[in-house]
């Protein structure tokens, strides 16, 4: 065994390593000052380092030389507490900053400004991209439905997966409440009893000699470890980011949450009208083979015609299976959305035409986006979490100062105790350092900088992504008022074709198979211009989301829950 010299009441002794460590691991050197620091003999002076000049961000802090020497009774025992408290001053690691945002002036190039208007449909106003205009928070609003904002708030109330992200926030807060417990000192009390006879080859250890004896020792015990090198302080900093992810982490379910309940209404709605429309579609093609049937058994149809006829209704009634299966869907979804199972949600109906488009759309500065988006802040938040782990990583290399002091009484009899001669009391200081380590803890430094560096990039990849969603919505709403203005049309287009077959029909001048064709064309346009206005309707909240929700003026999100 190598031993380590040792102060013990101004004597030098020997310490052996630890032997709990593994080989060639950490060595604990006791500067057990018991008695030296009550006497003052032994100060010690710790001389600090100069930063890398390397890594100006990383404060690089090596084994603190240690120089015990004789000193004049005349310095005061506070000295030593002084030099501690001044060595917990740094903390070794980068200081974290904040990204600076992006230099860009706008989502899209060129910027999108409005939309075009139809008119004479609902949902058909133009939309106004209001700039560097605040979110609401409860923004579903603005498309003034009362079931709507209904469902939403029973989301809020009763979906669990927000419920679970809101107990992982209170489980990383607890996290660091728990953490920072290391800033104070443990105070345990214990006793003991116990009764013992000792070998007579040996002398007594009571002062009556009695090698029977009973044995009580109540003791305190003080602990406290300096933070030294900001071991404490940058683990405490990783649990706080840590915390800021769950936090974000649950803002965005928030946000999803909400726009996914939106979505999942307006396309439900959508899909009870292409349903509907379907069927009229399959009724309008039955009816036209059955008239086929009968002009091919009285000659005036080849079986070529009423073929086709039986081919394009197969093919209709084909659709509606899918649509049907979608809107189960859908009504099982918003179920589940609002904390309920399928069964205990009634068929409820939405229509299209009762929504209010918003006309003027908030848009957030291209700067403020990544003060807004959940997705980004969490990804901040990691990069965050990241960095103080460099400093832990740094900090697991450096010296630990444990202090130790504890204080009792020891008595044969009970009532004994805590008289004059039964007290005792100690104090000390241990180093402890490790040496070598195979290698480990270099390498976890290491790992620690690698994963700032992943952490970083992954950080800019969800920046991207960002605004990458903002130009995508901006661009559809733009395309789906063009989509909505050509379906529009060409729904009048059938319209008008559909009227005039059925003069044509009634005048005797069309059969009526031409206006069984022409209900078909009116019917498909109908279905085509019902998922146009639903998409202009789902891209408006689509974008809500994209911009962030505005859970930033909800008194509920806003609110940083930390400790005051």
């Amino acid at each position: 065994m190598t031993p380590i010299i040792s102060v013990i009441d101004g004597r030098f002794a020997h310490a052996v390593r630890d032997p709990g460590a593994s080989a060639g691991g950490r060595w604990s050197a006791p500067l057990a000052i018991v008695g030296a620091l009550a006497h003052n003999r032994f100060p010690m002076s710790v001389h600090p380092q100069p930063r890398s000049p390397t890594d100006p961000g990383i404060a690089v802090l090596p084994d603190p030389p240690i120089r015990i020497s004789p000193s004049r009774p005349s310095h005061p025992p506070r000295l030593i507490g002084a030099t501690l408290l001044l060595l917990a001053g740094c903390a070794v690691g980068p200081n974290f900053r904040r990204p600076a945002p992006p230099d860009v002036a706008a989502f899209t190039s060129p910027p999108v400004l409005a939309t075009a208007a139809v008119l004479g449909i609902a949902g058909g106003d133009a939309q106004r991209f209001a700039q560097g205009t605040d979110i609401s928070g409860e923004w579903w609003t603005l498309f003034h439905s009362a079931p709507l904002t209904e469902l939403i708030e029973r989301s809020l109330k009763n979906n669990p997966d927000l419920k679970a992200a809101r107990a992982a926030l209170s489980v990383t807060r607890e996290n660091v409440l728990a953490q920072r417990g290391v800033y104070y000192p443990s105070v345990a009390a214990s006793f003991a009893a116990s009764r013992q006879r000792q070998s007579g080859q040996i002398a007594p250890a009571l002062n009556s000699n009695a090698f029977l004896y009973n044995l009580f020792t109540p003791e305190v015990t003080v602990s406290y470890v300096p933070d030294v090198f900001g071991l404490n302080r940058r683990t405490v900093e990783s649990l706080k980011a840590q915390e800021q992810e769950a936090r974000f982490q649950m803002i965005a379910t928030y946000t999803t949450l909400t726009a996914n309940v939106v979505v999942t209404a307006i396309q439900m709605s959508s899909l009870q009208r292409q349903v509907e429309a379907t069927r009229r579609l399959i009724d309008s093609n039955t009816k036209a083979l059955e008239i086929l049937k009968y002009q091919f058994s009285k000659g005036y149809a080849s079986r070529l015609d009423m073929a086709a006829q039986e081919s394009q209704l197969a093919q209709v009634a084909a659709t509606l299976p899918p649509l049907v299966k979608q809107l189960a869907q859908l009504h099982d979804l918003l179920a589940a959305l609002t904390g309920r199972f399928p069964v205990q949600v009634p068929e409820e109906k939405f229509d299209l035409s009762s929504l209010e488009l918003p006309g003027e759309l908030p848009v957030s500065l291209p700067s403020m986006l990544v003060e807004q988006r959940p997705d980004v802040l969490q990804a901040e938040a990691n990069l965050h979490d990241a960095s103080a782990k460099i400093g832990i990583s740094i900090a697991n290399r450096l010296p630990s100062f444990p202090l130790v002091a504890n204080a009792g009484s020891s008595a044969a009899f009970i009532d004994q105790l805590f008289t004059e001669g039964t007290g005792f009391w100690g104090v000390g200081v241990n180093a402890a350092a490790p040496l070598f380590q195979g290698g480990q803890l270099l390498h976890q430094e290491r790992a620690a900088k690698a994963a700032y560096t992943q952490a970083a990039e992954q950080y800019r990849s969800t920046v991207l992504a960002a605004f990458q969603n903002v130009a995508d919505t901006l661009s559809a709403l733009e395309q789906d008022a063009e989509a909505l203005q050509a379906d529009k049309t060409a729904a009048d287009a059938a319209k008008l074709t559909l009227d005039l077959a059925q003069r044509q029909w009634h005048d005797g001048y069309a059969g009526y198979l031409a206006l069984l064709s022409a209900e078909e064309a009116n019917q498909q346009s109908q279905i085509n211009l019902v998922q146009a206005e639903a998409s202009r309707y789902a891209d408006t909240a689509a974008l809500f989301q994209a911009l962030g929700g505005g859970w930033w003026n909800r008194a509920d999100l806003a609110v940083d829950p930390r400790e005051p």
